[in-house]
């Protein structure tokens, strides 16, 4: 008979943490803490903070096009969202947030001084430095964040690179004007979504940059643009130049509710949305981290059935295949290993 041997934890992080936050609020053992030392209003609901972390923030393994997870206390609950890092220099951590949702929305009303806990940098979104091809930035609403980072990335590489922002408030517009005006290899296209009806089209790609063909894309914002800028590149066998980052998620309510089964949990439920949030109305806390395909927390092994990925719509019926519960929404039903 195994006798399982009690081994008492001498030290426990959750009280040095306490006892060092008495001393100054971003000391900690092993967590990321950050003080909010600046804001400033980008637009009427668009604000960029810069964050001072503590020591155990590791700035560099951060690469342009990298987000990071921030969690904030609402009501007493834990609550987290990821966002892109504009830049880090000697002031902290450079990200913009802007107010549409729960997250956002508690940030902008910090004061100065409020201690957050951050994540270390994530994320895929970045550049293929290993290639000279021209290059390509779409971006609309609140993913120009991620995408003028990839860009002044880009200008320190003699590349061509075109640029199309969709916007309403022009965030950051005159900080890329400028750059517009100081490297020749860099052009620049603003469609402000408050004075035309221009949305993306292919023909208005064509008409911007017609050898769009030719380059590697890279594009970050709403669903709606992101979905028809993957049909126009599978359309035109370019996926593989086609590199994408979302923000919001784009839920098929056309489907049917299907079953799910946790298998090593023993638990079914009905999922109607994506399998993370109808795992948790159903009452299961499986991991999670930004919620919107970014982070890897919530991967898991899809048994089988077939589930669609909300962000490209692309249809998964492999069995034993690896999914990201918070993207995946169940067309039939699904067994996972959890």
């Amino acid at each position: 008979m195994n006798t399982a041997v009690y081994t008492p934890e001498w030290v426990r992080e959750d009280f040095v943490d306490f006892v060092a936050e008495k001393f100054h609020p971003t000391w900690a053992w092993k967590k990321v803490k950050a003080e909010l030392v600046s804001k400033r209003t980008l637009s009427p609901n668009f604000h960029e903070f810069i964050l001072r972390p503590n020591h155990n923030f590791d700035a560099t393994q951060f690469q342009a096009g990298q987000s990071l997870l921030v969690t904030v206390v609402v009501k007493g609950v834990r609550q987290q969202r990821s966002y892109s890092i504009i830049h880090i220099d000697e002031y902290g951590i450079h990200i913009a947030v802007k107010q549409q949702g729960l997250v956002s929305n508690a940030l902008a009303a910090l004061p100065i001084h409020s201690v957050i806990e951050l994540s270390q940098v994530q994320g895929e979104f970045t550049l293929n430095t290993q290639t000279t091809q021209p290059l390509l930035f779409i971006a609309s609403g609140s993913g120009i964040t991620a995408i003028y980072s990839l860009l002044k990335q880009a200008l320190k590489q003699n590349q061509s690179i075109e640029m199309i922002y969709f916007s309403r408030d022009c965030a950051y517009h005159h900080e890329i004007e400028s750059l517009h005006q100081q490297f020749d290899h860099f052009s620049y296209h603003l469609v402000d979504t408050s004075k035309t009806k221009l949305h993306f089209s292919e023909e208005l790609l064509k008409h911007m940059v017609p050898d769009y063909e030719n380059r590697a894309c890279y594009a970050c914002g709403a669903s709606g643009m992101m979905q028809d800028l993957h049909a126009l590149y599978e359309s035109r066998e370019l996926q593989n130049q086609l590199k994408t980052e979302y923000f919001q998620l784009s839920i098929d309510p056309t489907l049917d509710a299907q079953p799910v089964t946790f298998a090593r949990a023993q638990q079914t439920f009905m999922a109607d949305a994506s399998l993370l949030e109808s795992a948790e109305k159903a009452g299961l806390k499986p991991a999670h981290g930004c919620r919107i395909g970014i982070c890897n927390t919530c991967s898991c092994t899809k048994v089988q059935g077939a589930v669609r990925n909300v962000l490209t719509g692309e249809i998964d019926q492999g069995n034993n295949t690896q999914i990201k519960l918070c993207i995946s929404q169940a067309v039939s039903p699904v067994v996972i290993n959890l």
